[in-house]
C-alpha cells in the first residue's frame, strides 16, 4: 500500500501532466473506488483507477504500489532513436581552407639567430 500523495507523486511521473492528491481524489471517484487517505491505496484500487485514465497508463497498478520505484522495466515507451544521416550520404561542409606556407631557410632580417627558446 502506498499514500494518496505517492501514488500522485508516482501517477505524475508516468503520465503526461502532474497529479495531486485532490485529482487522486476525484478520479477514485469517477472510478467508482473507495479510498481512504489514511490507509492508503493498495494495487487493486490503483488498477481501478488506472483504468480510468487516459491515455492508458504504461504501468499495473502492482507496480504503482510496488515499495520499489520506478519499476525495474521501463514505465515510459522507448524514444525512437534519432538518425542524423543516411548510410552512404554526403556530408556538406566548407572546403578545407588552404595551408599556409612553410618559411624555410635563414631568418629573416633584423631578427638574426634568434631562437625560439627563452633565453637566447
Amino acid at each position: 500500500m502506498i499514500s494518496v500523495q505517492e501514488f500522485a507523486r508516482r501517477l505524475s511521473m508516468v503520465g503526461p501532466a502532474v497529479v495531486t492528491s485532490h485529482d487522486v481524489e476525484d478520479l477514485a471517484d469517477a472510478a467508482g473506488v473507495r479510498i481512504d487517505p489514511g490507509r492508503g491505496i493498495d494495487a487493486d484500487q490503483a488498477q481501478q483507477m488506472l483504468d480510468h485514465v487516459s491515455p492508458t497508463a504504461p504501468v499495473s497498478g502492482t507496480a504503482m504500489v510496488a515499495s520499489t520505484w520506478p519499476p525495474a522495466e521501463p514505465a515510459r515507451p522507448a524514444v525512437a532513436p534519432v538518425v542524423f544521416s543516411s548510410a552512404g550520404g554526403q556530408v556538406d561542409a566548407p572546403a578545407d581552407p588552404p595551408a599556409r606556407p612553410r618559411r624555410s631557410g635563414q631568418a629573416r632580417a633584423g631578427q638574426p639567430g634568434r631562437s625560439r627558446r627563452s633565453g637566447n
